[in-house]
């Protein structure tokens, strides 16, 4: 990253913040009188409204006049240009010097593991990372089928016939209960 592209977006960075500390904030009028009105700003319509009128008393409307720099606009406050990525490929598109990947949320571990892996060879920014349990490309282990056959064939010896046939009577025995009931 050139020197001059550092200034010029830490530049931008700041006058944005410098900007934005002039302006009001903006919200939804008569939201102070009426609690079902979120404060979220919408624009007055209304034919006599007070806002769209700009009545002395009253808050400023958002408008035009209250925008940023545009030099500073679409950057993240790391001072990159956001880029959302979801592949490799996409990764391959970002410039580093000036642009930082966002991975989409909806991709997957084993894609986001390579798409990390990539943006460290190519020194590109990743603003969403989060640490992924497990190793790259490694699927869980299987257990065969022998395996299995064998671990049954145990539970099996274990389990003493006697225990086996007690547990039949119980049944029969509980079951004669309720038709007694009845």
């Amino acid at each position: 990253m050139t020197e001059a592209a550092k200034i010029t977006r830490k530049k931008a960075l700041k006058t944005r913040k410098r900007v934005k500390k002039g302006k009001p904030k903006f919200v939804r009028p008569e939201s102070w009188r009426y609690v079902r009105l979120k404060e979220n700003w919408r624009n007055p319509k209304g034919l006599d409204h007070k806002v769209r009128l700009m009545y002395k008393g009253w808050p400023p409307a958002a408008g035009t006049g209250y925008g940023g720099p545009k030099f500073g606009k679409g950057l993240h406050p790391s001072g990159y240009q956001e880029v959302l990525v979801h592949n490799v490929e996409d990764l391959r598109k970002v410039n580093p010097d000036i642009q930082a990947a966002r991975i989409a949320s909806r991709v997957g571990k084993r894609k986001k593991a390579g798409i990390l892996a990539e943006a460290r060879k190519r020194k590109i920014v990743v603003l969403n990372v989060r640490e992924i349990k497990g190793a790259v490309g490694e699927k869980p282990a299987e257990e065969k089928p022998e395996e299995k056959v064998e671990e049954a064939a145990e539970t099996a010896k274990e389990e003493v016939p006697d225990e086996a046939g007690k547990n039949e009577e119980e049944k029969t025995k509980k079951g004669k209960g309720r038709a007694d009931k009845r």
